[in-house]
């Protein structure tokens, strides 16, 4: 059973919804006959996917390995702020889009052997929700944005992204997308723990004024070095918000917990290492998300 920070299973309606498929569609009836939900869900999947025999094999692995519904989101226009309006269709990823199935059923595989592995013998569980999740593959019309973005445990990916231009790039997505997720799950949580402490750096390097030169006063602060157009970094650019620094921070954890996992000898300074504001920031993160776990090397004094 689903805790309040964990999605429950994917059941049919939800499926039929993801898949964009109606009771009455054809194959569905028999879809529908079978004798429990997972064998529905996975009959669905099959059959939105049958034109495309390597597709459905990597959508059903998604689906009997973590649970995950690889399906379509619907036509839309977006509001997507200081990236103008964006208009977004249904882009089920099979033929040539295939690969980006195969990046984001990679990605979501290597994350669930990470929490696992993070885990391992610790006293406490992390309650970062991260499977099943319902995957929905769109493009963008004319640009290359945005990458991605999440809602009530959905993941919408669009094969347009810019970002999306290798295996490793759509790990990093998939997991700061998912980060979105689990604080949504935790009731907005980075805009009251992390709020005033991004927005005194947004103040003290004077973002909304100095746009480009802030760039070098936030370099320490940044967990991340992703940036956009204009050269600011994507954590503390005007108009993201906190929950963007937030996920960064988290996707920086992963990175260097992966490392540490795998013995790996650290070549940069430990995010956690760097001013004291990071150290705070990082603090509540592993505490809110991640039971507390922290392998990272422990900073010299």
């Amino acid at each position: 059973m689903a805790s309040e920070t964990e999605p429950a299973a994917i059941g049919v309606d939800a499926a039929l919804d993801a898949l964009q498929f109606k009771r009455e569609s054809p194959g569905v009836a028999a879809c529908l006959a079978e004798i429990d939900d997972p064998r529905r869900v996975r009959c669905l999947i099959a059959l939105r996917y049958a034109a495309d025999p390597q597709a459905l094999k990597l959508a059903v692995e998604l689906h009997d390995r973590l649970g995950d519904v690889a399906g379509l989101a619907a036509e839309h226009d977006m509001n997507g702020g200081w990236r103008g309006p964006i208009h977004l269709v249904p882009e089920l990823p099979i033929g040539a889009r295939r690969r980006h199935l195969q990046w984001v059923a990679e990605a979501r595989f290597a994350i669930a052997e990470f929490f696992t592995k993070l885990s391992g013998d610790a006293p406490s569980r992390p309650t970062f929700g991260h499977r099943p999740l319902t995957l929905l593959f769109t493009r963008s019309v004319g640009k290359s944005t945005p990458s991605a973005y999440a809602f009530d445990w959905k993941i919408a990916y669009n094969v347009e992204g810019s970002l999306h231009r290798s295996a490793d790039a759509v790990r990093e997505t998939m997991f700061h997308e998912n980060f979105h997720l689990a604080d949504q799950a935790h009731s907005g949580w980075s805009e009251r723990a992390l709020g005033p402490l991004h927005d005194e750096l947004m103040r003290r390097c004077d973002v909304e004024r100095k746009v480009v030169a802030s760039r070098v006063c936030l370099r320490p602060y940044a967990p991340h070095s992703t940036t956009v157009l204009g050269g600011t970094y994507y954590a503390f650019h005007p108009g993201n918000g906190v929950g963007e620094y937030a996920a960064e921070l988290a996707v920086r954890y992963y990175e260097e917990h992966l490392a540490a996992l795998a013995g790996k000898a650290f070549t940069t300074t430990p995010f956690k290492c760097g001013p004291p504001e990071n150290g705070r920031a990082w603090r509540l993160l592993v505490d809110e998300f991640f039971a507390g776990i922290d392998r990272t090397p422990a900073c010299s004094r």
